[in-house]
């Protein structure tokens, strides 16, 4: 599985209702409409760790796929990378992640006891 983590904050002075309004609404339904997507969240970090650390960035999405060629796919699509060219101006300090997951806690569910 492959994992798109993506971690940002929004620029200073940013409208943080009007982005969660867009966030949670418009793109949230454009990012679960990508092809092959197996999921995707959205979430405000809450806090860091060890405790009194500030946390680095103030949201995080997470988009997975079964595999590199579906991201491949999905992600560098020329509409996709239009898009996400325009939609990163929202942002302030971000990070992109791609990361190939090599075992998870439903292949320890699945051994037998």
């Amino acid at each position: 599985m492959i994992r798109l983590l993506v971690m940002y904050n929004l620029p200073d002075g940013a409208d943080e209702a009007g982005f969660l309004e867009w966030r949670l609404g418009p793109h949230q339904s454009a990012n679960a409409a990508l092809p092959s997507m197996l999921r995707t969240d959205f979430a405000r970090v809450a806090k860091a760790w060890p405790d009194g650390v500030a946390p680095r960035y103030r949201f995080v999405t997470t988009i997975e796929w079964p595999d590199m060629e579906a991201f491949d796919r999905a992600f560098y699509a020329p509409d996709v990378q239009s898009g996400l060219l325009e939609n990163i101006k929202l942002l302030g300090d971000y990070e992109y992640l791609i990361s190939e997951i090599l075992t998870s806690s439903e292949d320890v569910e699945a051994q037998p006891s």
